[in-house]
């Protein structure tokens, strides 16, 4: 496939679809090249569940802490220089502490629940609490309705949370679903920000697990399809593992290579362009046999110069010369 011929200037509008770590990195690489106002992030919101009475969307905060700067530096996760007092008095009481929420972290749910036990949207408290942080780009939760991602295992149904913290994602993956997709709606900020965005971009997520959720709402698959030539994903696999997360495990669970190959194929009709790893650049020709534009790039983020590099290069897969 051809490249598209390359725009004088930084695009307009950028969205980002992220989930996770690596969600988290690829929207700070978009965030740290361009204006900051340029950068919407739409984020899965199918890892939320309710703990001790408190609201978690953890990786609405992942997006928002790492953006904000204050992210653990080793973790991803959590807050740089957090304490756990609460969470060891919690145990003391015999309370389940296998969830370690920080002193400072707590901080955020708990404002979060006043804030929607007043009535307000969980968009319009994500939007209150980056603003508080100084983040100067857009969060949006994917849905203001609760999606809830389920995971079948050999060992049974399990919560999200449940299989992928409790569990360390240890049970074999039978199947996902995606509970409360049928009644959930995509909020009009989210169609707005995907509506008016020169390049969108897949953040180097899990596939499965964070971005199928925002593609499973209604609307958001069309006008994906629909805005092809703008969409460009950047794979989260690396020389066939996963750079965190259970990505890797999950393909060879569903009995698919663990590959950049797979992510791509995954995302054929709905993406035309495709960031791959140095790494796997012996996969660039089956993955423009998919009708996809291909740039080679060393995707691995370990510092903020590599994630601009990233950025800059999925920026320029969709043919703005930044």
């Amino acid at each position: 496939m051809k490249p598209r011929p390359p725009s004088p200037a930084w695009p307009r509008q950028v969205t980002v679809l992220a989930g996770g770590v690596g969600g988290a990195k690829g929207a700070d690489g978009v965030y740290r090249l361009l204006p900051p106002h340029t950068l919407t992030v739409i984020v899965n919101t199918g890892d939320d569940f309710e703990h001790m009475g408190l609201p978690i969307s953890p990786d609405l905060d992942t997006v928002m802490y790492t953006l904000a700067g204050i992210q653990h530096p080793e973790q991803g996760w959590g807050l740089a220089g957090d304490t756990f007092h609460a969470l060891e008095m919690l145990g003391r009481y015999g309370a389940p502490t296998w969830f370690r929420l920080g002193d400072k972290d707590l901080a955020t749910h708990i404002l979060r629940r006043h804030w929607l036990d007043r009535g307000m949207t969980l968009t319009q408290v994500t939007d209150r609490l980056r603003r508080a942080l100084g983040v100067q780009a857009r969060l949006l939760p994917m849905s203001d309705d609760p999606v809830r991602t389920v995971v079948m295992t050999d060992e049974g149904e399990l919560p999200f949370q449940e299989y992928f913290v409790h569990r360390g994602a240890r049970p074999r993956v039978r199947a996902i679903r995606f509970r409360g997709i049928e009644m959930a709606r995509p909020t009009p900020e989210v169609l707005s920000a995907l509506d008016a965005a020169q390049v969108i971009i897949f953040a180097p997520s899990n596939p499965y697990l964070s971005l199928d959720p925002i593609l499973a709402l209604p609307g958001v698959r069309e006008r994906l399809r629909r805005r092809r030539e703008q969409v460009v994903a950047i794979s989260p696999i690396i020389g066939g593992q996963a750079v965190k997360g259970p990505a890797a495990k999950l393909m060879q669970e569903f009995g698919l290579p663990a590959s950049a190959l797979t992510v791509a194929r995954h995302y054929r009709e709905i993406v035309g362009g495709f960031l791959l790893d140095t790494r796997d650049a012996a996969l660039a020709p089956e993955i423009e046999a998919l009708d996809m534009r291909v740039t080679v790039v060393d995707t691995w983020m370990r510092s903020p110069e590599d994630k601009v590099r990233v950025a800059r290069a999925a920026l320029r897969t969709a043919g703005w010369m930044v």
